[in-house]
């Protein structure tokens, strides 16, 4: 099995120095960034599969990392701080954290929740291998999205999305619904996140607006993917 590798953004050398032995010691590989501008460099060298990223950094802090990493990616982050406020915890899970670890903390417990998380992100598991309609098809072991057979460049977050809308087309989704489908958020906090990648995920399938796209908002209810017929197409590029 490829080993996974970890992205940790600390400005402790000595902490750094520590959590990279013991990450080695579970089977990881990890690089380590002192500061959040090569810290970002890193990840775009890289491509981590975990995220471990520290607040107090010098220059562009934990909080800006975050939300460089989350313009352009879902990959998971796991916040690592001293700051213990429940009002921080709340803020790195709104911003797009998926789990925030408190300092000090025990090595062995650091590795058990960075499995859990990783797990958790790579359990969304569906019955086909396929999905195609006559806008789209999705091969999901390689997570491939074509649309009219041309290839659409998805966020690990996107391609969640749309295969639990397309798993259950015709159905309408809650955006709590979708959450747990598509983000596995167990605490509930940010279902606005779902909006905005809704109307992400239709630019990215070609639709000019709502009407135009499968994905139908159903008010007071949610969200559902509308299979296109050939005739609908050819309707609208009339």
């Amino acid at each position: 099995m490829e080993q996974r590798r970890v992205l940790l953004i600390e400005d402790d050398a000595d902490i750094g120095h520590l959590v990279s032995l013991r990450l080695g010691r579970a089977g990881y590989v990890t690089d380590h960034a002192l500061d959040g501008h090569i810290g970002l460099r890193l990840f775009h060298e890289t491509h981590p599969d975990l995220v471990l990223l520290d607040i107090g950094l010098p220059g562009i802090d934990g909080w800006g990392v975050l939300e460089r990493i989350r313009d352009i990616s879902d990959v998971p982050v796991v916040i690592l701080s001293a700051r213990g406020l429940e009002t921080e915890k709340v803020r790195g899970l709104q911003s797009g954290a998926d789990d925030y670890i408190t300092k000090p903390f025990g090595h062995q417990e650091l590795v058990a929740r960075i499995g859990a998380v990783l797990r958790r992100n790579s359990s969304h598991d569906f019955d086909q291998e396929s999905y195609t309609d006559a806008l789209l098809h999705i091969d999901i072991p390689r997570r491939e999205v074509l649309v009219h057979g041309r290839s659409v460049d998805l966020t690990a977050g996107e391609f969640r999305l749309l295969l639990a809308l397309t798993k259950h087309a015709g159905q309408v989704l809650s955006p709590e619904q979708l959450l747990e489908l598509a983000w596995d958020d167990p605490t509930g906090i940010g279902a606005s996140k779902v909006k905005f990648s809704i109307l992400r995920l239709r630019r990215k399938l070609g639709s000019e607006g709502p009407a135009t796209s499968p994905i139908e908002a159903v008010r007071g209810f949610g969200y559902r993917y509308r299979v296109l017929e050939t005739s609908d197409l050819l309707g609208h590029s009339g």
